[in-house]
């Protein structure tokens, strides 16, 4: 979706929308490990308005997602429902107050320097914002068994405990309590 400048109001006016993000889908299939996989389209709910030559835009968004669990490696479904706000000034060269260095008050800002503003990368923007760091099914999963790789949410490992890993040998013979 595409807004004219000239058209933004200085009141805010409020739209809802469904956006693509199937861009989103292109730049995880690239990745080796594809963590995330997005529905064709995500609904949006957009408040925005302009002050002076800023324009100001919040609201949410909502779709259901796939992940991959980073413990057992599943697949699961999950709500994203995030709330966002941004805003736009003016590519700063193009403006006429062009400041020499970047400021601490700049890194929040976005910049436009077109007649229309598209919708759609900044959109993608905030969704690739509000995605968990470490996708998980669940925050108890038990995730995968580091000797036989048997998923310890499913299935009871049937490892030999006392064959593992010989440097925590000196583990067990300890005495806790004494």
């Amino acid at each position: 979706m595409k807004i004219s400048v000239d058209e933004i109001p200085q009141s805010p006016k409020e739209i809802d929308f469904s956006e693509s993000v199937e861009e989103l889908n292109q730049i995880f299939s690239r990745e080796k490990s594809r963590d995330f996989g997005f529905p064709p389209k995500i609904d949006v709910h957009l408040v925005y308005y302009r002050s002076g030559p800023e324009i100001f835009f919040s609201g949410s968004f909502r779709g259901d997602c796939i992940g991959v669990c980073g413990r057992c490696l599943a697949e699961f479904g999950f709500a994203l429902d995030h709330e966002f706000e941004f805003i736009l000034t003016p590519d700063a060269k193009k403006s006429p107050h062009r400041a020499a260095q970047l400021r601490r008050d700049d890194l929040g800002l976005s910049y436009y320097s077109s007649d229309e503003i598209e919708l759609a990368p900044l959109i993608a923007e905030q969704v690739m914002l509000a995605l968990p760091t470490r996708p998980l099914c669940a925050e108890e999963c038990r995730g995968l068994c580091g000797s036989c790789g048997v998923n310890l949410n499913h299935e009871t490992c049937r490892c030999s405990q006392a064959g593992s890993d010989p440097r925590r040998l000196l583990f067990r013979t300890l005495k806790v309590g004494r």
